[in-house]
């Protein structure tokens, strides 16, 4: 692994684990392992505000934990914004000498129906 790999390998541990360590980021993170929540929701189930939500919100995506979806809102003539995991295990190993960050992804249906379709 290059120097330059090395570093960007720290800050993205360094920056995870700074996300981690905030137990309403943790909170949102097992909430929408389940299935996918509103940022309405997910304030009542933290009991934070929805601004502090979206602040965790933004800090779960930027570290590509937490993937925004668009659901249909029939009931109110429009469309709510979903959010839910996309990882299945977060691991970090010691490996000769360097901290290393493997995250496990889980399968989009919509992809893994996509790939069904261009392998036929």
């Amino acid at each position: 692994m290059s120097e330059d790999a090395d570093v960007a390998a720290d800050a993205d541990i360094e920056r995870l684990a700074t996300v981690l360590e905030d137990p309403t980021a943790r909170t949102i993170l097992t909430e929408t392992s389940q299935e996918p929540l509103s940022a309405r929701t997910l304030s009542e189930r933290c009991g934070v505000s929805e601004p502090t939500i979206y602040r965790r919100l933004e800090d779960l995506r930027e570290c590509d934990l937490l993937v925004e979806r668009t659901k249909p809102d029939p009931e109110r003539g429009h469309h709510r914004t979903m959010y839910a995991t996309n990882f299945e295990r977060l691991t970090v190993e010691l490996c000769d000498g360097h901290l290393e960050l493997r995250v496990d992804r889980r399968e989009d249906p919509a992809d893994r129906f996509t790939r069904l379709i261009e392998g036929m």
